[in-house]
């Protein structure tokens, strides 16, 4: 069984940083993408950044470009949103997704997870 277990959210101030991290375990597949997307109450869901296992590849969302980066650590099996200048707007529930094999980066882009984790909840408010 897949699983994929999110940690670091929380409350943070306008403009400031957090880090969310995505413990990754028990693939079976060496062809992954895997990666993050968000949703806020009353909103749609975000494809927000994800990368390939195979060539390192990442994916930005426009609205996070230059404000969030995202990072693996292969000896743990865990990936890393590191959040920067982080805005209001940015508040959601964000959660760990990743597809697997044939076609995953094409599946990340239209939203066909294969796997999610739970959520982690960040608030950015003063």
């Amino acid at each position: 069984q897949v699983q994929l277990v999110e940690s670091g959210g929380g409350l943070v101030q306008p403009g400031g940083s957090l880090r969310v991290s995505c413990a990754a375990r028990l693939f079976t597949s060496d062809t992954r993408v895997i990666g993050w997307f968000r949703q806020a109450p009353g909103k749609e869901r975000e494809g927000v950044s994800w990368m390939s296992s195979s060539d390192g590849s990442t994916f930005y969302a426009d609205s996070v470009k230059g404000r969030f980066t995202i990072s693996r650590d292969n000896a743990r099996n865990t990936m890393h949103l590191q959040m920067n200048s982080l805005k209001v707007e940015d508040s959601a529930m964000y959660y760990c997704a990743a597809a697997v094999g044939p076609g995953s980066w094409a599946r990340m882009l239209t939203g066909e997870y294969d796997y999610w984790g739970q959520g982690t909840q960040v608030t950015v408010s003063s």
